[in-house]
């Protein structure tokens, strides 16, 4: 635009640290260059729809986009922190047969301005500021992954929202491409691998996406990932009464964690309207965990939270709830 390369840095700041709701309000830049991002550019924030709140506090948002799709968002309180969960698609395309988000099929990629939108609403709208943030929403990060990319930059940069890396942590269902590309990433965000199974049968059977990028190759790659200076990764499995529940797979899990030296999160299947899986008893629960850690694994019981608002792992779906 012809314009001295500081004016970039105070638009940024201006837009992401301090929240301006239009060109007007970043005084100091020259009038003539506010009417000229204006007749270039939009600012507009995602449009709320409903707000709803679980016994346990975490709260579900849900936002209309511009052409009409929505996304769920949710914020999870807990012992200090504020956690946002961000969607980055709208819908799923890889169909895990035990979760929402794909039962009605894959809209779109998030643009980042929609990804980011998400915590910029949170903050200036709600004046909610938040300690931590995780793509763990709708969507699979690491198909979309320059738009969770340039996301990722906007939250970390001071001059932006600020936030550690190590407070960002990014999920994913096991894409080869997408774990390759963020190893070269310049900054330390965490990587959450979704693996719900140990052997490549069973994965294959609840995540579709094991048929493309077997245990075998995707255990090579968090490897390499992990030579590369990678932060430490956590393996995410969704416990399942008696599909994943049993003490082989404890063994199988356990072999994993200890090859590539992660910790692990168990977390207790959230039931979802209309599949057939259920939550495994406290006893089973227990067990699963104690035979982990009896094998010298690093392992954390997470109860999913807001599970009264459909807000709990994996219940996040591409609808509009009725309002």
């Amino acid at each position: 635009m012809g314009e001295p390369a500081y004016r970039a840095d105070q638009i940024f700041a201006g837009l992401f640290s301090k929240g301006a709701q239009s060109f007007n309000d970043l005084t100091n830049l020259p009038k003539s260059l506010r009417e000229k991002l204006a007749g270039r550019f939009a600012l507009r924030m995602l449009e709320m729809q409903r707000v709803l709140r679980a016994r346990d506090r975490t709260v579900k948002y849900l936002f209309r986009l511009h052409d009409g799709l929505f996304i769920e968002t949710v914020l999870i309180p807990a012992a200090g922190r504020r956690t946002i969960c961000l969607s980055t698609q709208v819908g799923c395309k890889f169909a895990c047969v035990f979760c929402a988000s794909g039962l009605r099929g894959f809209k779109r990629d998030l643009t980042p301005s929609e990804i980011v939108g998400q915590v910029l609403y949170l903050r200036e709208a709600l004046e909610i500021e938040p300690t931590n943030i995780v793509f763990m929403g709708m969507g699979e990060p690491l198909d979309n992954f320059d738009a969770v990319e340039r996301s990722i930059r906007i939250l970390n940069d001071p001059k932006g929202f600020g936030i550690a890396a190590r407070r960002l942590t990014v999920s994913t269902s096991g894409i080869i491409p997408g774990i390759e590309r963020f190893k070269a990433l310049d900054f330390q965000v965490n990587l959450s691998i979704s693996l719900h199974a140990a052997d490549d049968a069973l994965r294959s059977r609840l995540m579709p996406v094991g048929r493309k990028y077997p245990l075998a190759d995707l255990l090579e790659a968090c490897e390499d990932y992990l030579r590369e200076g990678g932060r430490k990764i956590t393996l995410e499995y969704v416990l399942i009464e008696n599909v994943n529940d049993r003490p082989r797979d404890a063994d199988g899990l356990t072999l994993i964690a200890r090859r590539l030296r992660a910790k692990v999160n168990v977390i207790p299947y959230s039931p979802i309207e209309g599949l057939v899986f259920r939550t495994p008893s406290e006893l089973r629960i227990e067990a699963f965990v104690r035979r982990l850690e009896d094998r010298g694994v690093g392992v954390t019981l997470r109860r999913s939270k807001g599970g009264d608002i459909r807000a709990a792992c994996g219940q996040l779906v591409l609808r509009n709830i009725s309002l």
